[in-house]
């Protein structure tokens, strides 16, 4: 696998919808919600703030990770592997890469939150250094499973 990580440019905002509703679907399934058509509204604005990025292969965005930052540290809002490419290593890919943005920016920790019933995340990120630090219901409410909050000290 020969892949390409970058800021993500104005014209793949439908690649990266496309990529972050293929793998997003079935995790929201698991927590009884559904993708409604805006909820990637957000993609022009965080690739313009340049926080989205890409992983592309031969032309193709196969990986997207939407970061924002945060004092000190670099928060991962979402993860995205292209399904055809899930298993194949990209996930611990991209965030090998996330680490070098965040050494290069100075940040000190790298977070994320998911659902505590996704076990095969929360190892994926533990094998990646992170840690959890707080167990709770989500903030905004839209469904009752737990999520948990890893931190990885760079």
């Amino acid at each position: 696998m020969t892949f390409t990580f970058r800021l993500a440019l104005p014209p793949e905002r439908a690649d990266a919808d496309r990529i972050l509703r293929a793998a997003f679907t079935p995790y929201l399934g698991r927590l009884g919600r559904e993708i409604p058509p805006d909820y990637y509204g957000w993609l022009p604005a965080s690739i313009e703030r340049g926080d989205l990025f890409v992983a592309e292969e031969g032309g193709v965005v196969v990986g997207v990770a939407a970061t924002e930052r945060r004092e000190k540290e670099l928060f991962l809002d979402r993860l995205a592997v292209d399904p055809a490419k899930q298993g194949a290593g990209l996930g611990r890919w991209l965030l090998e890469r996330l680490d070098e943005v965040a050494h290069a920016r100075g940040d000190l920790t790298l977070s994320l939150v998911t659902a505590e019933m996704m076990d095969h995340l929360i190892k994926l990120y533990e094998s990646h250094g992170f840690e959890i630090v707080h167990r709770g219901p989500p903030d905004h409410g839209k469904d009752a499973h737990t999520r948990v909050r890893m931190v990885k000290k760079l």
